[in-house]
């Protein structure tokens, strides 16, 4: 019997050595499911959606950031006490990231005045619980999506003494202003012994170098007294309301001449 030797001998390959056919069939482990940039975009997607309608009711707001290493003791932490407790009593929910320090200090404030105390926690290497004057809270895995409803949900930012995370969302906020990517809204900045060097550097420096234009600095409101604070978001909400009302007008008469 004549037997032929086959011209090429297919030896499959090891496990190890899997085609990336194999890898794509394979049902993959739960842990690689959770990790891969598909499923992740779909986290995404699952925290915007649910931070809009958690705080969709959530009007009208401001928000407050500070350090989260703020003490019982300093000064600040008593100033982000009244301050929130002041634009409380004016109508105002309060946003926080809903941590320690000056955070936990701007929720306190809320509760005292009987005004919505919101919390938008951040998910940490090291652990941060949400602190106890928070009503409404809601943990974010994601800086970019937590910094979203900072800014779609408030009507000002009001920023006290704090480090990396405080700088983060203040130039975020002046940068989405200065690019017209949000409506104007009052950027403040609590305690002039803390900030004004930061001031004093942006016009002698950034705005010399023509970076920046006078505008964008003008717009940063620097203060001491909870009181000047409550005043600018008052009348910027007052004056928000006025506009939108004869916007309204406006249009109602363009309406009917039609």
């Amino acid at each position: 019997m004549d037997i032929r030797q086959p011209a090429e001998i297919h030896i499959p390959p090891k496990p190890q050595e899997a085609l990336e056919d194999r890898k794509l069939l394979d049902r993959p482990s739960r842990e690689e499911t959770l990790q891969s940039d598909s499923w992740r975009v779909l986290r995404i997607t699952s925290e915007f959606v649910a931070g809009f309608d958690h705080l969709a009711d959530v009007y009208p707001a401001v928000s407050i950031f500070g350090s989260a290493r703020t003490k019982l003791s300093n000064k600040y932490y008593d100033a982000a006490v009244r301050t929130a407790e002041l634009i409380g009593k004016a109508g105002f929910a309060i946003i926080t990231g809903g941590g320690p320090g000056i955070m936990e200090a701007a929720n306190r404030g809320a509760r005292q005045a009987g005004a919505l105390s919101v919390g938008c926690n951040i998910e940490l290497p090291f652990e941060q619980k949400i602190n106890e004057f928070v009503d409404r809270a809601m943990t974010f895995r994601y800086f970019f999506v937590r910094k979203m409803m900072f800014v779609k949900y408030s009507e000002a930012f009001i920023t006290f003494p704090g480090g990396f995370g405080t700088l983060d969302e203040l130039f975020d906020a002046l940068t989405l202003i200065q690019t017209k990517k949000v409506t104007n809204f009052p950027v403040i900045l609590f305690g002039t012994d803390y900030w004004s060097g930061l001031i004093d550097w942006m016009r002698e420096k950034v705005l010399t170098a023509n970076n920046i234009v006078q505008e964008d600095v003008d717009s940063i409101h620097l203060v001491d007294e909870p009181e000047k604070v409550r005043d600018i978001v008052v009348a910027f909400h007052e004056n928000a309301l006025r506009s939108k009302n004869d916007e309204d007008k406006r249009l109602a008469a363009v309406a009917k001449s039609d």
